[in-house]
């Protein structure tokens, strides 16, 4: 180290001396070395000196890197112009390192003839070569000239330092190389040196040094050869040996060295290669035979060789697939007998036994052998079938359909098959189909799940049960179902009876949903089996389900239904439903099990509009089905039926009130005929000695009745009682009128009195007008003392359409006894004073007009409360009142 120092000082000072004392030259600092090459991970020293200036000092001097200024604790000052530093280097990329002075503030001006910089370049030293690998290829029948060598690159490498790699081959006094920055080579001699030694080796070189690999010597160089693979190779087939097959080749190679061999075979399709031991081979061969292979068998066969030497030699490659068949034999294990079920109707099993061939069947089978057993109430009866084919058949050679039988669900039946080919027959494959059984399965949890591509099964067995196999069952399950013609067959696999968890060997597809049974075998007979649905991968349906309207929309409600979606269509299993109904821009959501199809919306708005569809979901995700609109009902419907039948009695209605408007003169004429009022028509009077009553009486108003004075009554009463004692006979022996509107009860019809002298006509009385006669009271009754004008008696006629009473058809009853003045009185009239003793002579009279008022039933009046009788207090409640009147004749 000390003697390196020494070196690069001395270096330093010729540099100075070199360069002359002028100010013009362009910088006043030296750095040494230059432009040097470092191995990244050590230790590196550069040196600054300063010439030609006292401006500056060591001590003014710092160094740089790109990024960072190196800590002067790396500094070493040699003396007054030479300043030194020492780093680790550790970058590798290039970068520059530059010496410099720390300011710059009396350089003004000079700033670039006080800096000064080297460029670092860093790599690494080269490492060996490793795995060194030459060979010589075959060339037609000769050892190729040419040596092909390969190695690998150990260490690491940089751009800036790079290394170089020389392949160098040595036999003799011949020494044979070349050069390449790659990890191969080829090189080429001029003879092949057959017999001789061979050494060969590889240099990697580059600025930092030089490395040599481990060197390949080898005593003959023949150990470097790689011959090409065995050609003409053949395989023969012996029909004597169905278990062997015979293979021969050749190769050009064996005049120059002696070859061994290796054979590898396979049946056509495995990935399974089995290896002839080397031992059976280490000789120089032509033909070998291949022994222990499976009869009526495809096999694949390669060989290859090298050179007989031990310890070197390349082996050739493998040669190309040579495929040969092993001849028949009789199979060597029974047909996979199975059965499938399917129910029939009634108290029939249609069972098809479908069978494959043996797993050894050493041939092409041509047929099986058929044997049926059945067992019922009756003897034992059996059945041989034997089922053949040719070649034009296009029978499967995956399930092959055996027979068709019906039984009884009481019966059973023992099946017994046997497979033959053209050189022997199979052992008996045997199946005991039981009677119809619902019994439980003695498989318990059956579980299946999808791991890795498979589908894995695990189930238990019912306490102290004996199983001696379980058979696997599995089918693809379709909406069309299986059987019948062109029916796709299940698929099945056996498993020992010790057997607990195992996975289905077949090629099963995703999306596909299978139905997985496993039923336990006992002594041939086939127990009720356990069975589960399965996906080997579960995928989103690929459409979902449509919805539809079970009935019309109600006013709030609506029934929902939709079919389940197609297995095929299905692709995993369906974990629910929803239901989504929107109207407007508000949309809401029910979420149903995956079981129904069927839902009743409810809380719906009347007369709305809706949009519904429904979204099928599975693990993978949810697909929404096609979309259906439907509007709610205003009302429900009995409103409707009301509303309906109300708004018919409505318009009904207003058709009767228009009608009723338009023809209201003739419903009033026919209904409510025009009566004229009596109180208003024109009466005549009767006696010319009362005048007419100057106030004529408005209608329905009855004109007002007398009030007598009690005593005035009596004294009236007095005066009159011989008169009317007189009269009295004569008065009850004739039919005599009550008044106007009243009538006797054994009046009869008579011929009106008509102011136009016609009443000889009496066919025409009810069709012209007839007169009303009124008899008028006068404001004085009979015994009253008039102040200041005699008293008159009234009576009026009116025209009417109305029959005549009995007195008015029969005037002269009234004018008979023209000598004597008669008053008549309604019943009550008695009843008008209270005093009993005045009204004793009425009540007489009363009781002897009984043939004059039989008929009439009018109730007795209420008195008043000013104690008068109902007919004094007011009018009464009936439209008629007879009218008390006065006739006195003159």
């Amino acid at each position: 180290m000390v003697s390196a120092r020494l070196l690069q000082l001395v270096g330093v000072a010729c540099l100075v001396a070199a360069f002359p004392a002028d100010d013009g030259y362009l910088s006043h600092l030296v750095m040494t070395p230059q432009s040097p090459t470092l191995e990244i991970g050590t230790n590196f020293t550069a040196t600054c000196t300063i010439i030609n200036t006292d401006r500056i000092t060591a001590d003014d001097l710092c160094w740089r890197l790109p990024s960072i200024i190196i800590p002067e604790e790396h500094y070493r000052k040699i003396n007054r112009t030479t300043l030194s530093v020492t780093f680790h280097v550790r970058n590798e990329k290039p970068e520059w390192l530059t010496c410099q002075p720390k300011t710059s503030y009396n350089l003004i001006g000079l700033e670039g003839k006080f800096i000064q910089g080297i460029f670092l370049r860093t790599g690494y030293r080269p490492a060996k070569p490793e795995n060194l690998s030459c060979f010589a290829a075959q060339k037609n029948s000769m050892v190729s000239p040419v040596i092909t060598c390969k190695w690998e690159v150990t260490g690491r490498q940089t751009t800036e330092v790079p290394t170089t790699y020389t392949l160098i081959v040595a036999y003799g006094s011949h020494t044979f190389n070349i050069s390449t920055n790659a990890t191969s080579a080829q090189l080429s001699l001029r003879t092949y040196p057959s017999f001789m030694q061979l050494n060969i080796w590889v240099e990697a070189q580059n600025a930092l040094g030089t490395v040599s690999s481990k060197p390949l010597k080898a005593v003959e160089a023949n150990c470097f050869v790689k011959p090409n693979p065995p050609s003409d190779v053949k395989a023969i087939s012996e029909k004597e040996f169905p278990s062997s097959l015979l293979t021969t080749w050749n190769h050009s190679l064996t005049k120059y060295m002696s070859l061994i061999y290796q054979i590898r075979f396979c049946p056509r399709g495995s990935q399974i290669w089995n290896y002839v031991p080397l031992g059976d081979t280490d000789s120089p061969l032509e033909s070998f035979r291949l022994q222990g292979l499976k009869p009526y068998t495809d096999y694949a066969i390669q060989l290859r060789c090298k050179n007989m030497g031990s310890g070197c030699g390349y082996w050739s490659d493998w040669s190309s697939n040579l495929t040969m068949r092993t001849p028949e034999s009789a199979p060597s294990s029974k047909p996979d007998l199975w059965i499938t079920v399917f129910e029939s109707g009634g108290n029939k099993r249609q069972v098809m036994l479908i069978s494959k061939d043996p797993e050894e069947s050493n041939g092409k089978i041509t047929g099986f052998d058929l044997s049926l057993l059945y067992h019922s109430n009756g003897s034992p009866e059996l059945e041989s079938i034997p089922v053949n084919w040719s070649e034009g058949d296009g029978r499967s050679s995956h399930v092959t359909e055996l027979k068709e039988i019906f039984l009884s669900d009481k019966q059973f039946v023992k099946v017994v098959v046997t497979a033959r080919n053209s050189v022997g027959t199979s052992r008996q494959a045997k199946l005991f189909i039981p009677p119809k059984s619902n019994g439980p399965t003695p498989v318990r949890d059956l579980k299946v799940w999808s791991h890795g591509g498979q589908l894995y099964l695990e189930w238990k067995l019912a306490n102290n049960t004996h199983v001696s196999e379980y058979v696997i069952e599995w089918i693809e399950d379709s909406d069309s179902g299986s059987g019948g013609d062109g029916a796709t067959w299940p698929n099945w696999q056996r498993e020992h009876g010790s057997t607990r968890q195992t996975t289905i060997k077949g090629n099963l597809e995703r999306f596909v949903c299978y139905n997985i049974s496993v039923y336990a075998i006992r002594s041939g007979w086939i127990q009720t089996p356990a069975r589960l649905q399965a996906f080997l991968e579960e995928g989103v349906l690929l459409k979902g389900p449509a919805v539809e309207l079970k009935d019309n929309p109600g006013h709030n409600q609506v029934n929902l239904v939709w079919k389940e979606v197609p297995r095929h269509m299905r692709q995993g299993f369906i974990t629910n439903y929803t239901i989504f109904y929107k109207h407007g821009d508000q949309t809401s959501a029910v979420t149903v099990a995956n079981n129904t199809t069927s839902y009743t919306l409810k809380s719906l708005l009347g007369n709305t509009r809706y949009d519904v569809w429904i979204q099928a979901s599975t693990v993978r995700g949810s697909v929404n089905g096609t979309t259906h609109s439907f509007t709610t009902m205003t009302y429900e419907s009995f409103e409707g039926v009301v509303v309906g039948v109300s708004l018919g009695f409505l318009f009904l209605l207003l058709l009767v009130v228009l009608l009723c408007f338009y023809k209201r003169e003739a419903i009033k004429e026919n209904l409510w005929p025009q009566i004229p009022d009596p109180g208003e028509s024109t009466i005549g009077n009767w006696s010319p000695d009362y005048p007419l009553k100057t106030d004529t009486p408005k209608e329905n108003y009855l004109p007002s009745i007398s009030i007598l004075d009690v005593s005035a009554a009596n004294q009236g009463f007095e005066e009159d009682k011989t008169s009317l004692s007189l009269k009295k006979d004569k008065y009850l022996s004739e039919e005599h009128s009550s008044g106007i509107g009243g009538s006797s009860c054994m009046s009869s019809p008579r011929q009106s009195v008509s102011d136009s002298d016609e009443g000889a006509d009496m066919a025409d009385a009810t069709a012209s007008p007839v007169q009303y006669s009124s008899v008028m009271a006068s404001s004085v009754y009979k015994g009253q003392t008039p102040a200041s004008q005699p008293q008159h008696g009234v009576f009026s006629r009116s025209e009417s359409t109305q029959p005549l009473l009995d007195s008015e058809e029969n005037p002269d009853m009234l004018l008979q006894d023209g000598g004597h003045h008669f008053q008549r009185f309604p019943r009550q009239s008695c009843f008008t004073q209270p005093d009993a003793a005045d009204c004793g002579d009425f009540q007489q009279l009363d009781e002897e007009q009984t043939d004059f008022c039989a008929c009439e039933e009018d109730p007795e009046p209420a008195a008043a409360p000013d104690g008068r009788s109902a007919d004094a207090a007011g009018p009464p409640s009936s439209s008629y009142m007879p009218q008390l009147g006065g006739y006195r004749p003159q």
